[in-house]
């Protein structure tokens, strides 16, 4: 990877970790799903400004129907979910059990497309539910019903990540990623947008409020974007999802930083044990089962 492309990679990284941070201010002040739509509405209409700019064809008559999902099961419900966790939640907390995304993609993938649940993966799977009870279950947070059905939700977002990731490979073969991007914002918008009336702002948003959801929509989301779809382009897809271990940490970061969160050792050790299981989901770190492993790849195949 070259050097210009291991820094878009950080850049990416502490956009999408920062994202936990400024849904955290702004969450308690807009709720979750005024926030929310705000958040892809405003960024679908840049996204779809910079593609009109580049006359790209959206497709939109042909996959319309495929945006449409897209964008409720990688954004509108995805994105709500975690605002929802994040009303009681630390940023740190709710960032590091979003990297179990992978872990929910194997199990859909093996589930859905038939693809092998291999030994290695197996135990990165195991190694992901012991590093979520480590984090939910030894934190400084009292233990409640609250945490409890808070951690579900962050869980269910990482659920929907790892859907929308086997949706997208199986329906959306040949599509342009900017045009993927952008309409599913938009349809994201189209959907929540009837929902603000049942579940409407409870205060007026403050200036950093206001430039929290700036920031999230236009610089976390579809600037965020613009340069993760340029390094699908650049350096392929799988290196491209190295942002899967960068992004928690960013978050762990911000939260430390920012809003002072306590960085504890059962945040380190299970934010440790979920990576080290995405990285065996992922194939980043391998180690070698070749009877078992190289026939089912052989029957997966065939």
């Amino acid at each position: 990877m070259k050097a210009k492309d291991a820094g878009a990679l950080l850049v990416l990284s502490a956009l999408w970790g920062g994202s936990f941070f400024f849904i955290r201010i702004a969450v308690p002040v807009l709720g979750p799903v005024v926030l929310m739509e705000l958040r892809v509405l405003v960024a679908g209409i840049a996204l779809l400004l910079y593609s009109l700019a580049l006359r790209r064809n959206l497709d939109v008559r042909k996959r319309w129907r495929q945006y449409l999902i897209i964008g409720i099961i990688n954004s509108a419900l995805p994105f709500t979910l975690i605002a929802t966790a994040e009303l009681h939640l630390t940023v740190g907390l709710a960032a590091i059990l979003n990297a179990t995304s992978p872990l929910f993609g194997a199990i859909v993938a093996a589930l859905w497309i038939k693809e092998a649940l291999t030994r290695m993966k197996v135990i990165g799977l195991l190694l992901g539910l012991v590093g979520v009870g480590v984090v939910v279950g030894w934190n400084p947070l009292p233990f409640s019903v609250t945490l409890v059905l808070s951690s579900a939700a962050s869980l269910a977002a990482a659920a929907c990540y790892g859907l929308a990731g086997v949706y997208i490979k199986v329906s959306m073969q040949g599509s342009n990623p900017g045009a993927v991007a952008t309409c599913s914002q938009l349809g994201a918008a189209m959907c929540l947008f009837p929902v603000i009336f049942v579940v409407p702002a409870q205060h007026l948003p403050s200036l950093p409020v206001i430039l929290a959801v700036a920031t999230l929509a236009l610089v976390c989301t579809a600037f965020a974007y613009l340069i993760y779809f340029s390094l699908i382009e650049t350096v392929g897809p799988t290196k491209a999802l190295t942002v899967t271990f960068l992004a928690p940490a960013f978050g762990v970061l911000w939260g430390v930083i920012f809003l002072s969160e306590a960085l504890t050792l059962s945040t380190i050790l299970g934010f440790g044990v979920i990576l080290l299981g995405t990285g065996f989901v992922t194939g980043v770190v391998r180690f070698r089962f070749p009877d078992r492993d190289k026939l089912l790849e052989q029957q997966q195949s065939l």
